[in-house]
């Protein structure tokens, strides 16, 4: 499991490079999908899931990480997916949901989400440390970041222990993008510059054996740097690998890591491709996913609205609306500019912060009465062209015309991870 993860480096070192896809989405739908093109590839399938999303008191899903394993694993039976075939991942493990409490208070619940992480079977862990807490600045200087970092890499391995689990496999960094995209229209992103990640790895070696976590250390993985991919509400940065050469060759250095690439979400299959070649070959999607599944539902809205007189008109986008206005605390403060700009950006942004209202009891309700509108309905081909184009599949019901339209996303990280397989 974890161990495939390992085999990252060497085969950079060999030239033959490859990668995984890490996806970050706790949407069943999402997962389902993920779970089931692995069980087609036979290919090994990263699901991690975010302090956020996840943690020790519930995180906005209301899950534990226990809670989330056995959801994966319950998908993932039903889609006949091997277990070993799974890594589980958790993400931004660190103070971030607690950060504007005192730095021992957050530092205390970041101790034990990482220790529940870890005893629910999360074999890849996420460390970051980077944020400030109440009364602190918002991004920490390299050596408080890295002393926490140990704090909890310490937490980890006891735990591991503990359960008589294999002691996981680590990524670290300061240079961490904001999770779930930028929040506002990007000019241009600056690569890391090559000796602040030198200097960020240095550090955290340095401190990780003066705690005497020399061994955990060798299990390091990857470092998160900023290689110049993110995106914003309504643009993208795409991957261009020329500013990136200097900050790829810092990994000549150091032959048992690679780098770690968030917010690859929206970006070209050659541009991860390229990312995958230059030393970053762990690609972090979510937002690109769910924006696929609203893309889907939104269009089976549109083709029930016209199909099916009785439906409506678009009455799965106008509950969207109104339970985004009801409870606007996931959007607002992230969406800038007049009332329609705004609008339109609840609906259809690429940092697609409506995912965080599908699992509420009006969006489920909304999305059931789409699906049973269209359950038997024959739509014409025509019609599924008009919406899904060159993707129509004559004769797919609405679930698997979601499904697939994750897939197909999750189809082009494929052959960028895969390049010898492309």
């Amino acid at each position: 499991m974890s161990s495939h993860l390992l085999e990252l480096a060497t085969a950079r070192r060999n030239g033959t490079p490859l990668g995984i896809t890490s996806v970050c989405s706790a949407h069943p739908n999402v997962i389902r999908a993920a779970l089931r093109r692995a069980s087609t590839t036979r290919q090994h399938v990263l699901i991690e899931a975010t302090c956020n999303q996840v943690n020790h008191l519930g995180g906005y899903t209301g899950m534990t990480p226990a809670d989330f394993v056995n959801l994966v694993n319950t998908i993932a039976v039903e889609e006949k997916l091997e277990p070993s075939l799974i890594i589980f991942g958790g993400d931004h493990l660190g103070p971030n949901p607690w950060r504007k409490e005192k730095p021992e208070t957050a530092l205390a619940k970041a101790r034990d989400m990482v220790k529940a992480y870890v005893t629910a079977g999360f074999s890849k862990i996420h460390l970051d440390t980077s944020m400030g807490c109440s009364g602190e600045p918002a991004a920490l200087d390299d050596q408080t970041i890295a002393n926490r970092a140990a704090d909890l890499c310490e937490v980890a391995e006891a735990a591991s222990k503990a359960a008589g689990l294999p002691p996981p496999v680590y990524v670290l960094g300061t240079e961490v993008p904001v999770p779930g995209g930028a929040d506002h229209v990007l000019d241009s992103v600056e690569p890391t510059s090559p000796d602040a990640a030198k200097a960020t790895i240095a550090i955290h070696r340095d401190i990780f054996a003066a705690a005497g976590l020399e061994a955990a250390f060798e299990r390091v993985i990857a470092f998160v740097v900023q290689p110049g991919v993110e995106f914003g509400s309504q643009n993208v940065m795409q991957y261009d690998r020329s500013k990136a050469r200097a900050l790829s060759l810092v990994l000549n250095d150091h032959p048992g890591l690679v780098f770690e690439a968030h917010s690859t979400d929206y970006q070209t299959q050659q541009a991860l491709s390229d990312l995958v070649s230059d030393g970053f070959p762990i690609l972090k999607v979510g937002p690109g996913l769910t924006f696929a599944y609203r893309e889907a539902l939104y269009a089976l809205d549109m083709i029930a609205s016209d199909l099916i007189p009785s439906y409506g008109t678009r009455p799965l986008a106008a509950a969207m609306e109104r339970l985004m206005l009801d409870h606007p605390t996931d959007w607002q403060g992230h969406y800038h500019g007049d009332t329609q700009s705004v609008r339109l950006q609840r609906h259809y942004s690429y940092s697609d912060r409506i995912r965080y209202y599908w699992n509420r009891p009006e969006a489920t309700s909304a999305v059931q009465a789409l699906l049973s509108a269209l359950d038997g309905q024959v739509i014409p081909e025509p019609l599924l062209h008009q919406f899904f184009g060159e993707h129509t599949k004559a004769g797919s019901t609405a679930e698997e015309t979601l499904l697939a339209s994750v897939e197909g996303v999750l189809a082009i990280y494929d052959r960028a991870v895969h390049p010898q397989q492309s």
